[in-house]
Protein backbone atom coordinates (compact mmCIF):
# COMPACT_ATOMS: atom_id res chain seq x y z
CA UNK A 1 0.00 0.00 0.00
CA UNK A 2 1.11 3.56 -0.74
CA UNK A 3 -1.13 5.77 1.39
CA UNK A 4 -2.85 5.66 4.76
CA UNK A 5 -5.07 7.98 6.77
CA UNK A 6 -7.31 7.88 9.82
CA UNK A 7 -10.82 9.27 10.41
CA UNK A 8 -14.01 8.29 12.25
CA UNK A 9 -12.09 5.60 14.17
CA UNK A 10 -11.14 3.98 10.84
CA UNK A 11 -7.76 3.41 9.20
CA UNK A 12 -7.90 3.40 5.37
CA UNK A 13 -5.00 2.18 3.20
CA UNK A 14 -4.83 2.54 -0.60
CA UNK A 15 -2.50 1.05 -3.19
CA UNK A 16 -1.92 -0.91 -6.39
CA UNK A 17 -4.77 -1.74 -8.76
CA UNK A 18 -7.29 0.31 -6.76
CA UNK A 19 -6.77 -1.84 -3.68
CA UNK A 20 -8.40 -0.31 -0.58
CA UNK A 21 -8.45 -1.88 2.88
CA UNK A 22 -9.85 -0.56 6.14
CA UNK A 23 -9.65 -1.28 9.85
CA UNK A 24 -12.14 -0.28 12.51
CA UNK A 25 -10.29 -2.05 15.36
CA UNK A 26 -7.15 0.10 15.65
CA UNK A 27 -5.31 -1.84 12.94
CA UNK A 28 -5.67 -5.30 14.49
CA UNK A 29 -7.47 -6.56 11.38
CA UNK A 30 -8.18 -5.19 7.91
CA UNK A 31 -11.02 -5.86 5.47
CA UNK A 32 -11.14 -5.21 1.73
CA UNK A 33 -13.32 -2.30 0.72
CA UNK A 34 -15.34 -2.18 -2.49
CA UNK A 35 -13.21 -0.08 -4.84
CA UNK A 36 -14.58 1.73 -7.88
CA UNK A 37 -11.26 1.72 -9.77
CA UNK A 38 -8.54 -0.60 -10.97
CA UNK A 39 -6.04 2.27 -11.13
CA UNK A 40 -3.25 2.58 -8.58
CA UNK A 41 -4.09 4.95 -5.72
CA UNK A 42 -1.21 6.84 -4.08
CA UNK A 43 -2.71 8.62 -1.11
CA UNK A 44 -5.90 9.19 0.84
CA UNK A 45 -7.24 12.02 3.02
CA UNK A 46 -10.17 12.43 5.40
CA UNK A 47 -12.47 15.40 6.05
CA UNK A 48 -16.17 16.12 6.66
CA UNK A 49 -16.89 12.40 7.18
CA UNK A 50 -15.50 11.70 3.69
CA UNK A 51 -12.43 9.76 2.56
CA UNK A 52 -10.89 10.84 -0.79
CA UNK A 53 -8.13 8.89 -2.56
CA UNK A 54 -6.20 9.90 -5.70
CA UNK A 55 -3.96 8.14 -8.20
CA UNK A 56 -3.10 7.17 -11.77
CA UNK A 57 -4.73 8.89 -14.75
CA UNK A 58 -6.36 11.56 -12.59
CA UNK A 59 -8.34 8.97 -10.66
CA UNK A 60 -10.27 10.35 -7.69
CA UNK A 61 -12.47 8.10 -5.55
CA UNK A 62 -14.45 8.89 -2.43
CA UNK A 63 -16.27 7.13 0.38
CA UNK A 64 -18.98 8.57 2.60
CA UNK A 65 -19.69 5.32 4.49
CA UNK A 66 -16.51 5.12 6.55
CA UNK A 67 -14.45 3.59 3.76
CA UNK A 68 -16.66 0.56 3.08
CA UNK A 69 -17.62 1.45 -0.50
CA UNK A 70 -16.04 3.89 -2.92
CA UNK A 71 -17.42 5.85 -5.88
CA UNK A 72 -15.61 7.69 -8.65
CA UNK A 73 -15.52 11.45 -8.22
CA UNK A 74 -15.60 13.79 -11.21
CA UNK A 75 -11.98 14.55 -12.11
CA UNK A 76 -11.00 17.38 -14.46
CA UNK A 77 -7.73 15.72 -15.42
CA UNK A 78 -6.24 12.55 -16.82
CA UNK A 79 -2.88 13.40 -15.25
CA UNK A 80 -1.54 11.29 -12.36
CA UNK A 81 -2.33 12.70 -8.91
CA UNK A 82 0.15 11.94 -6.10
CA UNK A 83 -1.10 13.90 -3.06
CA UNK A 84 -4.36 14.95 -1.44
CA UNK A 85 -5.22 17.00 1.65
CA UNK A 86 -8.28 18.46 3.36
CA UNK A 87 -8.76 21.86 5.02
CA UNK A 88 -11.44 24.55 5.36
CA UNK A 89 -14.08 22.31 3.75
CA UNK A 90 -11.84 21.87 0.68
CA UNK A 91 -10.04 18.84 -0.74
CA UNK A 92 -6.90 19.67 -2.78
CA UNK A 93 -4.97 17.15 -4.87
CA UNK A 94 -1.62 17.64 -6.64
CA UNK A 95 0.29 15.68 -9.28
CA UNK A 96 2.29 15.49 -12.48
CA UNK A 97 3.06 18.60 -14.51
CA UNK A 98 2.19 20.87 -11.58
CA UNK A 99 -1.43 19.76 -11.75
CA UNK A 100 -3.62 21.04 -8.88
CA UNK A 101 -7.32 20.20 -8.49
CA UNK A 102 -9.77 21.15 -5.75
CA UNK A 103 -13.22 20.26 -4.49
CA UNK A 104 -15.56 22.32 -2.34
CA UNK A 105 -18.48 19.84 -2.49
CA UNK A 106 -17.07 17.18 -0.18
CA UNK A 107 -15.05 15.50 -2.93
CA UNK A 108 -17.90 14.85 -5.38
CA UNK A 109 -16.46 17.01 -8.15
CA UNK A 110 -13.05 18.58 -8.64
CA UNK A 111 -12.00 21.59 -10.72
CA UNK A 112 -8.57 22.61 -12.00
CA UNK A 113 -6.71 25.34 -10.16
CA UNK A 114 -4.06 27.42 -11.94
CA UNK A 115 -0.66 26.14 -10.92
CA UNK A 116 2.45 28.35 -10.75
CA UNK A 117 4.68 25.44 -11.84
CA UNK A 118 4.97 22.71 -14.45
CA UNK A 119 7.11 20.62 -12.07
CA UNK A 120 5.66 17.43 -10.65
CA UNK A 121 4.03 17.94 -7.25
CA UNK A 122 4.15 14.96 -4.90
CA UNK A 123 2.69 16.03 -1.57
CA UNK A 124 0.28 18.55 -0.10
CA UNK A 125 -0.91 19.45 3.39
CA UNK A 126 -3.07 22.05 5.11
CA UNK A 127 -2.50 24.13 8.26
CA UNK A 128 -2.86 27.74 9.44
CA UNK A 129 -5.37 28.45 6.63
CA UNK A 130 -2.69 27.52 4.06
CA UNK A 131 -2.33 24.64 1.62
CA UNK A 132 1.33 23.86 0.86
CA UNK A 133 2.48 21.50 -1.89
CA UNK A 134 5.96 20.16 -2.62
CA UNK A 135 7.63 18.51 -5.57
CA UNK A 136 10.28 18.23 -8.22
CA UNK A 137 13.39 20.44 -8.12
CA UNK A 138 12.56 21.60 -4.59
CA UNK A 139 9.38 23.27 -5.82
CA UNK A 140 7.10 24.58 -3.03
CA UNK A 141 3.69 26.06 -3.82
CA UNK A 142 1.16 27.59 -1.45
CA UNK A 143 -2.40 28.83 -1.37
CA UNK A 144 -4.04 30.99 1.28
CA UNK A 145 -7.49 31.07 -0.38
CA UNK A 146 -8.55 27.42 -0.05
CA UNK A 147 -6.68 26.30 -3.14
CA UNK A 148 -8.22 28.81 -5.56
CA UNK A 149 -4.94 30.53 -6.41
CA UNK A 150 -1.36 29.38 -5.92
CA UNK A 151 2.06 31.02 -5.70
CA UNK A 152 5.59 29.63 -5.64
CA UNK A 153 7.31 29.84 -2.27
CA UNK A 154 11.06 30.21 -1.82
CA UNK A 155 12.74 26.83 -1.47
CA UNK A 156 16.09 26.17 0.19
CA UNK A 157 16.80 23.18 -2.10
CA UNK A 158 16.70 22.04 -5.70
CA UNK A 159 16.25 18.40 -4.63
CA UNK A 160 12.97 16.55 -4.94
CA UNK A 161 10.53 17.08 -2.08
CA UNK A 162 8.11 14.17 -1.74
CA UNK A 163 6.24 14.68 1.52
CA UNK A 164 5.11 17.56 3.69
CA UNK A 165 3.46 17.87 7.09
CA UNK A 166 2.79 20.48 9.75
CA UNK A 167 3.43 20.49 13.48
CA UNK A 168 4.48 22.86 16.24
CA UNK A 169 3.72 25.86 14.00
CA UNK A 170 6.17 24.62 11.32
CA UNK A 171 5.78 23.13 7.84
CA UNK A 172 8.39 20.42 7.15
CA UNK A 173 9.05 18.99 3.67
CA UNK A 174 11.18 15.91 2.98
CA UNK A 175 12.62 14.28 -0.10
Amino acid sequence: HYGVTFGNNTFVLVGLSGNIVRSTDNGSSFDNATSSTGNTLYTVAFGNNTFVAVGDSGTIVRSTDNGSTWDNATSPTGILLFGVAFGNNTFVAVGNSGNIVRSTDNGSTFDNATSPTANYLYGVTFANNTFVGVGQSGNIVKSTDNGSSWDNATSPTAKYLIGITFGNNTFVGVG
